[in-house]
Protein backbone atom coordinates (compact mmCIF):
# COMPACT_ATOMS: atom_id res chain seq x y z
CA UNK A 1 0.00 0.00 0.00
CA UNK A 2 1.28 3.44 -0.90
CA UNK A 3 1.37 5.62 2.20
CA UNK A 4 2.07 9.35 2.37
CA UNK A 5 5.76 8.78 3.08
CA UNK A 6 6.19 6.76 -0.10
CA UNK A 7 4.28 9.41 -2.06
CA UNK A 8 6.57 12.13 -0.69
CA UNK A 9 9.59 10.11 -1.80
CA UNK A 10 8.14 9.59 -5.26
CA UNK A 11 7.31 13.29 -5.60
CA UNK A 12 10.86 14.11 -4.48
CA UNK A 13 12.29 11.73 -7.09
CA UNK A 14 10.19 13.35 -9.82
CA UNK A 15 11.27 16.82 -8.70
CA UNK A 16 14.91 15.74 -8.74
CA UNK A 17 14.41 14.34 -12.27
CA UNK A 18 12.85 17.67 -13.29
CA UNK A 19 15.91 19.56 -12.08
CA UNK A 20 18.13 17.19 -14.02
CA UNK A 21 16.01 17.85 -17.11
CA UNK A 22 16.29 21.60 -16.57
CA UNK A 23 20.08 21.33 -16.38
CA UNK A 24 20.15 19.34 -19.63
CA UNK A 25 17.82 21.83 -21.32
CA UNK A 26 20.04 24.69 -20.17
CA UNK A 27 23.07 23.02 -21.77
CA UNK A 28 21.14 22.43 -24.99
CA UNK A 29 20.28 26.12 -25.13
CA UNK A 30 23.92 27.03 -24.53
CA UNK A 31 24.85 24.71 -27.41
CA UNK A 32 22.31 26.51 -29.61
CA UNK A 33 23.91 29.87 -28.77
CA UNK A 34 27.45 28.69 -29.43
CA UNK A 35 26.37 27.12 -32.71
CA UNK A 36 24.73 30.40 -33.76
CA UNK A 37 28.02 32.25 -33.35
CA UNK A 38 30.22 29.83 -35.23
CA UNK A 39 32.07 31.25 -38.26
CA UNK A 40 30.07 31.01 -41.50
CA UNK A 41 32.22 28.75 -43.65
CA UNK A 42 30.19 29.61 -46.74
CA UNK A 43 30.74 33.33 -46.41
CA UNK A 44 33.28 35.07 -48.63
CA UNK A 45 33.82 37.73 -45.97
CA UNK A 46 36.56 37.55 -43.38
CA UNK A 47 35.20 36.11 -40.12
CA UNK A 48 36.22 37.81 -36.87
CA UNK A 49 36.44 34.66 -34.74
CA UNK A 50 37.44 36.54 -31.59
CA UNK A 51 34.41 38.83 -31.89
CA UNK A 52 32.09 35.91 -32.58
CA UNK A 53 33.37 34.13 -29.49
CA UNK A 54 32.89 37.28 -27.41
CA UNK A 55 29.35 37.75 -28.79
CA UNK A 56 28.54 34.12 -27.91
CA UNK A 57 29.67 34.67 -24.31
CA UNK A 58 27.66 37.90 -24.11
CA UNK A 59 24.59 36.06 -25.45
CA UNK A 60 25.08 33.23 -22.96
CA UNK A 61 25.27 35.76 -20.11
CA UNK A 62 22.06 37.41 -21.33
CA UNK A 63 20.30 34.05 -21.61
CA UNK A 64 21.49 33.01 -18.16
CA UNK A 65 20.21 36.24 -16.57
CA UNK A 66 16.88 35.70 -18.32
CA UNK A 67 16.64 31.98 -17.63
CA UNK A 68 13.79 32.20 -15.12
CA UNK A 69 11.88 34.83 -17.09
CA UNK A 70 9.84 34.67 -20.26
CA UNK A 71 11.45 37.81 -21.67
CA UNK A 72 15.04 39.01 -21.95
CA UNK A 73 16.57 40.85 -19.03
CA UNK A 74 18.50 43.37 -21.14
CA UNK A 75 20.74 45.70 -19.19
CA UNK A 76 22.95 47.02 -21.99
CA UNK A 77 23.17 48.03 -25.61
CA UNK A 78 23.42 44.67 -27.28
CA UNK A 79 23.25 43.80 -30.96
CA UNK A 80 20.05 42.59 -32.54
CA UNK A 81 21.63 39.21 -33.28
CA UNK A 82 22.65 38.67 -29.67
CA UNK A 83 19.14 39.50 -28.46
CA UNK A 84 17.45 37.35 -31.12
CA UNK A 85 19.64 34.31 -30.43
CA UNK A 86 19.23 34.69 -26.65
CA UNK A 87 15.45 34.90 -27.11
CA UNK A 88 15.49 31.83 -29.35
CA UNK A 89 17.49 29.93 -26.72
CA UNK A 90 15.12 31.12 -24.00
CA UNK A 91 12.06 29.92 -25.92
CA UNK A 92 13.69 26.56 -26.57
CA UNK A 93 14.64 26.19 -22.92
CA UNK A 94 11.13 26.88 -21.60
CA UNK A 95 9.49 24.71 -24.25
CA UNK A 96 11.68 21.75 -23.32
CA UNK A 97 11.18 22.33 -19.59
CA UNK A 98 7.40 22.50 -20.00
CA UNK A 99 7.41 19.24 -21.95
CA UNK A 100 9.55 17.53 -19.31
CA UNK A 101 7.39 18.88 -16.48
CA UNK A 102 4.22 17.63 -18.16
CA UNK A 103 5.74 14.20 -18.74
CA UNK A 104 7.01 13.84 -15.16
CA UNK A 105 3.74 15.12 -13.70
CA UNK A 106 1.75 12.52 -15.61
CA UNK A 107 4.29 9.72 -15.38
CA UNK A 108 4.63 9.79 -11.59
CA UNK A 109 0.89 9.12 -11.17
CA UNK A 110 0.85 6.48 -13.90
CA UNK A 111 3.90 4.80 -12.36
CA UNK A 112 2.26 4.74 -8.93
CA UNK A 113 -0.96 3.28 -10.35
CA UNK A 114 1.08 0.59 -12.11
CA UNK A 115 2.47 -0.78 -8.84
CA UNK A 116 -0.40 -3.24 -8.15
CA UNK A 117 0.32 -4.88 -11.49
CA UNK A 118 3.97 -5.26 -10.54
CA UNK A 119 3.32 -7.00 -7.23
CA UNK A 120 0.79 -9.22 -9.00
CA UNK A 121 3.52 -10.25 -11.43
CA UNK A 122 5.74 -11.17 -8.46
CA UNK A 123 2.96 -13.33 -6.99
CA UNK A 124 2.23 -14.73 -10.44
CA UNK A 125 5.81 -15.98 -10.79
CA UNK A 126 5.41 -17.95 -7.55
CA UNK A 127 2.18 -19.44 -8.89
CA UNK A 128 4.06 -20.26 -12.08
CA UNK A 129 6.67 -22.18 -10.07
CA UNK A 130 3.86 -24.21 -8.43
CA UNK A 131 2.29 -25.06 -11.77
CA UNK A 132 5.65 -26.02 -13.23
CA UNK A 133 6.32 -28.46 -10.36
CA UNK A 134 2.82 -29.89 -10.73
CA UNK A 135 3.28 -30.51 -14.47
CA UNK A 136 6.72 -32.02 -14.00
CA UNK A 137 5.36 -34.34 -11.30
CA UNK A 138 2.57 -35.51 -13.61
CA UNK A 139 5.14 -36.29 -16.29
CA UNK A 140 7.25 -38.24 -13.79
CA UNK A 141 4.21 -40.26 -12.69
CA UNK A 142 3.42 -41.19 -16.29
CA UNK A 143 6.98 -42.26 -16.85
CA UNK A 144 6.97 -44.31 -13.65
CA UNK A 145 4.13 -46.37 -15.03
CA UNK A 146 6.20 -47.23 -18.10
CA UNK A 147 9.57 -47.75 -16.44
CA UNK A 148 11.19 -47.53 -13.03
CA UNK A 149 11.42 -43.91 -11.95
CA UNK A 150 12.29 -42.72 -8.47
CA UNK A 151 10.03 -40.00 -7.11
CA UNK A 152 11.25 -38.17 -4.03
CA UNK A 153 8.43 -38.12 -1.42
CA UNK A 154 8.56 -34.34 -0.96
CA UNK A 155 9.12 -33.52 -4.61
CA UNK A 156 5.55 -32.33 -5.01
CA UNK A 157 5.43 -30.17 -1.88
CA UNK A 158 5.39 -26.92 -3.85
CA UNK A 159 2.63 -28.23 -6.11
CA UNK A 160 0.52 -28.88 -2.99
CA UNK A 161 1.59 -25.67 -1.23
CA UNK A 162 -1.54 -24.44 0.58
CA UNK A 163 -0.63 -20.77 0.38
CA UNK A 164 -0.23 -20.86 -3.39
CA UNK A 165 -3.28 -23.09 -3.92
CA UNK A 166 -5.39 -20.70 -1.83
CA UNK A 167 -4.22 -17.77 -3.93
CA UNK A 168 -4.85 -19.61 -7.16
CA UNK A 169 -8.25 -21.13 -6.38
CA UNK A 170 -9.87 -19.23 -3.49
CA UNK A 171 -8.70 -15.63 -3.86
CA UNK A 172 -9.72 -12.98 -6.40
CA UNK A 173 -6.19 -12.86 -7.80
CA UNK A 174 -7.21 -14.20 -11.21
CA UNK A 175 -9.67 -11.35 -11.71
CA UNK A 176 -6.98 -8.92 -10.48
CA UNK A 177 -4.62 -10.31 -13.10
CA UNK A 178 -7.20 -9.46 -15.74
CA UNK A 179 -7.96 -6.02 -14.29
CA UNK A 180 -4.29 -5.02 -14.25
CA UNK A 181 -3.44 -6.72 -17.56
CA UNK A 182 -1.06 -9.19 -15.93
CA UNK A 183 -0.47 -12.20 -18.19
CA UNK A 184 1.89 -14.65 -16.52
CA UNK A 185 1.40 -17.07 -19.42
CA UNK A 186 3.71 -14.83 -21.45
CA UNK A 187 6.52 -15.75 -19.07
CA UNK A 188 5.96 -19.54 -19.01
CA UNK A 189 9.26 -20.43 -20.67
CA UNK A 190 11.18 -18.00 -18.50
CA UNK A 191 9.53 -19.37 -15.35
CA UNK A 192 10.61 -22.91 -16.26
CA UNK A 193 14.16 -21.71 -16.81
CA UNK A 194 14.18 -19.69 -13.57
CA UNK A 195 12.95 -22.69 -11.64
CA UNK A 196 15.70 -24.91 -13.06
CA UNK A 197 18.42 -22.31 -12.55
CA UNK A 198 17.48 -20.55 -9.32
CA UNK A 199 14.84 -22.54 -7.39
CA UNK A 200 15.52 -26.24 -7.71
CA UNK A 201 18.88 -26.16 -5.94
CA UNK A 202 18.13 -23.25 -3.62
CA UNK A 203 19.07 -24.26 -0.08
CA UNK A 204 15.72 -23.50 1.58
CA UNK A 205 13.81 -25.13 -1.26
CA UNK A 206 15.87 -28.34 -1.02
CA UNK A 207 15.13 -28.45 2.72
CA UNK A 208 11.44 -27.91 1.98
CA UNK A 209 11.41 -30.80 -0.49
CA UNK A 210 12.85 -33.09 2.16
CA UNK A 211 9.84 -32.49 4.43
CA UNK A 212 7.48 -35.46 4.38
CA UNK A 213 4.52 -33.48 5.68
CA UNK A 214 5.10 -29.68 5.58
CA UNK A 215 3.01 -27.53 7.91
CA UNK A 216 1.12 -24.43 6.85
CA UNK A 217 3.96 -22.34 8.25
CA UNK A 218 6.45 -24.38 6.23
CA UNK A 219 4.37 -23.60 3.14
CA UNK A 220 4.26 -19.92 4.01
CA UNK A 221 7.97 -19.79 4.79
CA UNK A 222 9.05 -21.24 1.45
CA UNK A 223 6.90 -18.94 -0.68
CA UNK A 224 8.10 -15.89 1.28
CA UNK A 225 11.69 -17.13 0.91
CA UNK A 226 11.36 -17.70 -2.83
CA UNK A 227 9.89 -14.22 -3.20
CA UNK A 228 12.72 -12.56 -1.24
CA UNK A 229 15.69 -14.68 -2.33
CA UNK A 230 14.75 -15.53 -5.90
CA UNK A 231 12.04 -13.35 -7.45
CA UNK A 232 13.14 -10.05 -5.91
CA UNK A 233 16.87 -10.71 -5.92
CA UNK A 234 17.85 -12.44 -9.15
CA UNK A 235 19.07 -10.14 -11.93
CA UNK A 236 17.56 -12.27 -14.71
CA UNK A 237 14.08 -11.92 -13.19
CA UNK A 238 14.51 -8.29 -12.16
CA UNK A 239 15.47 -7.32 -15.71
CA UNK A 240 11.96 -8.21 -16.86
CA UNK A 241 10.48 -6.01 -14.15
CA UNK A 242 12.73 -3.21 -15.37
CA UNK A 243 11.25 -3.66 -18.84
CA UNK A 244 7.76 -3.35 -17.39
CA UNK A 245 8.49 -0.29 -15.27
CA UNK A 246 10.81 2.64 -16.00
CA UNK A 247 10.70 3.48 -12.28
CA UNK A 248 11.54 -0.05 -11.14
CA UNK A 249 14.58 0.99 -9.10
CA UNK A 250 12.39 3.25 -6.96
CA UNK A 251 9.37 0.93 -6.94
CA UNK A 252 11.13 -2.35 -6.16
CA UNK A 253 10.97 -1.96 -2.36
CA UNK A 254 7.26 -1.09 -2.46
CA UNK A 255 6.45 -4.02 -4.76
CA UNK A 256 8.39 -6.42 -2.54
CA UNK A 257 6.58 -5.14 0.54
CA UNK A 258 3.13 -5.47 -1.06
CA UNK A 259 3.81 -9.00 -2.33
CA UNK A 260 5.05 -10.11 1.09
CA UNK A 261 2.00 -8.56 2.69
CA UNK A 262 -0.22 -10.73 0.51
CA UNK A 263 1.59 -13.91 1.57
CA UNK A 264 1.60 -12.98 5.26
CA UNK A 265 -2.10 -12.02 5.25
CA UNK A 266 -3.37 -15.34 3.93
CA UNK A 267 -5.61 -17.09 6.42
CA UNK A 268 -7.12 -20.31 5.06
CA UNK A 269 -10.15 -19.87 7.33
CA UNK A 270 -10.77 -16.27 6.24
CA UNK A 271 -14.17 -15.95 4.61
CA UNK A 272 -13.55 -12.69 2.78
CA UNK A 273 -10.47 -13.42 0.67
CA UNK A 274 -10.59 -10.01 -1.02
CA UNK A 275 -8.91 -8.49 2.04
CA UNK A 276 -5.62 -10.28 1.40
CA UNK A 277 -4.94 -8.25 -1.74
CA UNK A 278 -3.84 -4.75 -0.72
CA UNK A 279 -5.27 -1.74 -2.49
CA UNK A 280 -3.02 0.97 -3.88
CA UNK A 281 -4.10 3.14 -0.94
CA UNK A 282 -6.97 3.36 1.53
CA UNK A 283 -8.26 6.41 -0.31
CA UNK A 284 -6.31 6.72 -3.54
CA UNK A 285 -8.28 9.69 -4.88
CA UNK A 286 -7.38 11.72 -1.79
CA UNK A 287 -3.77 10.51 -1.72
CA UNK A 288 -3.36 11.13 -5.45
CA UNK A 289 -4.50 14.71 -4.95
CA UNK A 290 -1.89 15.13 -2.19
CA UNK A 291 0.72 13.52 -4.44
CA UNK A 292 0.00 15.84 -7.36
CA UNK A 293 -0.31 18.95 -5.19
CA UNK A 294 2.98 18.49 -3.32
CA UNK A 295 4.73 18.16 -6.69
CA UNK A 296 2.99 21.04 -8.47
CA UNK A 297 3.08 23.46 -5.54
CA UNK A 298 6.78 22.77 -4.94
CA UNK A 299 7.54 23.62 -8.57
CA UNK A 300 5.52 26.84 -8.29
CA UNK A 301 7.11 27.98 -5.02
CA UNK A 302 10.67 26.92 -5.79
CA UNK A 303 12.00 30.42 -6.61
CA UNK A 304 10.60 32.05 -3.46
CA UNK A 305 11.78 29.32 -1.12
CA UNK A 306 15.18 29.15 -2.81
CA UNK A 307 15.69 32.80 -1.87
CA UNK A 308 14.58 32.09 1.73
CA UNK A 309 16.99 29.18 1.97
CA UNK A 310 19.82 31.36 0.65
CA UNK A 311 19.10 34.06 3.24
CA UNK A 312 19.04 31.67 6.17
CA UNK A 313 21.85 29.35 5.14
CA UNK A 314 24.63 31.55 6.50
CA UNK A 315 28.11 30.71 5.29
CA UNK A 316 26.56 28.58 2.58
CA UNK A 317 26.42 29.54 -1.09
CA UNK A 318 22.96 28.51 -2.35
CA UNK A 319 24.63 27.05 -5.45
CA UNK A 320 26.87 24.90 -3.24
CA UNK A 321 24.02 23.43 -1.20
CA UNK A 322 23.23 19.90 -2.36
CA UNK A 323 20.43 19.93 -4.92
CA UNK A 324 18.69 17.17 -2.99
CA UNK A 325 18.72 19.31 0.16
CA UNK A 326 17.22 22.29 -1.65
CA UNK A 327 14.44 20.13 -3.08
CA UNK A 328 13.75 18.48 0.29
CA UNK A 329 13.60 21.80 2.16
CA UNK A 330 11.42 23.38 -0.53
CA UNK A 331 9.03 20.41 -0.43
CA UNK A 332 8.83 20.57 3.36
CA UNK A 333 8.06 24.31 3.36
CA UNK A 334 5.48 23.80 0.61
CA UNK A 335 3.78 21.11 2.68
CA UNK A 336 3.78 23.22 5.86
CA UNK A 337 2.20 26.20 4.11
CA UNK A 338 -0.32 24.43 1.86
CA UNK A 339 -1.52 21.45 3.91
CA UNK A 340 -3.14 22.77 7.11
CA UNK A 341 -4.12 19.31 8.39
CA UNK A 342 -0.51 18.05 8.52
CA UNK A 343 1.35 19.07 11.72
CA UNK A 344 4.60 20.98 11.22
CA UNK A 345 6.57 18.39 13.20
CA UNK A 346 5.25 15.62 10.99
CA UNK A 347 6.44 17.45 7.87
CA UNK A 348 9.87 18.15 9.37
CA UNK A 349 10.35 14.53 10.52
CA UNK A 350 9.19 13.10 7.20
CA UNK A 351 11.60 15.18 5.14
CA UNK A 352 14.49 14.64 7.55
CA UNK A 353 13.99 10.90 7.00
CA UNK A 354 14.03 11.43 3.22
CA UNK A 355 17.29 13.39 3.55
CA UNK A 356 18.89 10.48 5.44
CA UNK A 357 18.30 8.17 2.49
CA UNK A 358 18.58 10.43 -0.52
CA UNK A 359 21.04 13.18 0.37
CA UNK A 360 24.50 13.71 1.87
CA UNK A 361 25.76 12.47 5.27
CA UNK A 362 25.51 16.00 6.71
CA UNK A 363 22.04 16.67 5.28
CA UNK A 364 20.08 15.54 8.33
CA UNK A 365 21.46 18.31 10.55
CA UNK A 366 21.34 20.93 7.80
CA UNK A 367 17.75 20.14 6.78
CA UNK A 368 16.60 19.90 10.40
CA UNK A 369 18.20 23.21 11.41
CA UNK A 370 16.94 25.15 8.41
CA UNK A 371 13.40 23.77 8.58
CA UNK A 372 13.19 24.57 12.28
CA UNK A 373 14.20 28.21 11.68
CA UNK A 374 12.10 28.73 8.54
CA UNK A 375 8.98 27.04 9.93
CA UNK A 376 9.01 29.35 12.96
CA UNK A 377 9.49 32.40 10.76
CA UNK A 378 6.65 31.42 8.41
CA UNK A 379 4.41 30.70 11.41
CA UNK A 380 5.15 34.12 12.92
CA UNK A 381 4.35 35.72 9.55
CA UNK A 382 1.02 33.90 9.47
CA UNK A 383 1.93 31.95 6.34
CA UNK A 384 1.74 28.61 8.15
CA UNK A 385 -1.73 28.12 9.58
CA UNK A 386 -2.78 24.76 10.90
CA UNK A 387 -6.23 23.42 11.64
CA UNK A 388 -7.78 20.17 12.87
CA UNK A 389 -5.20 17.41 13.12
CA UNK A 390 -2.57 19.86 11.94
CA UNK A 391 -2.68 21.56 15.36
CA UNK A 392 -1.42 18.40 17.07
CA UNK A 393 2.21 18.19 18.12
CA UNK A 394 2.81 21.84 17.30
CA UNK A 395 3.13 22.97 20.88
Amino acid sequence: MLNRRILRVKAFQSLYAYHQCKASNFNLSIDLIRESFQPDLNSMEVQDKAQLKQDAETCIALFTRSQDARTLVDDGNLSVKIKNVALQALKQYHKLCEADLSFLRNNMVTAAERIPGLYLYAIGILLGFRKHVEKELEKRKKLSQERISVIVPGEGNLAKNRILLYLEKDSPIQSEFIRHHVNIEDWNEEIKQWFRDYVRNQEDYVAYMNLSDPTLEDDRFIVETLLKKVVMKNDAILSLFQELDLNWTENKAVVRSLALKVLKNIDLDQKDSTEILPDLAINWDEDKEFFQNIFNLTVESEKDYSEMIAQKAKNWDIDRIALTDKIIITMALTEMVNFPSIPVKVSINEFIDISKTYSTPKSKQFVNGLLDVLSKELTDEGKIRKSGRGLLDNK
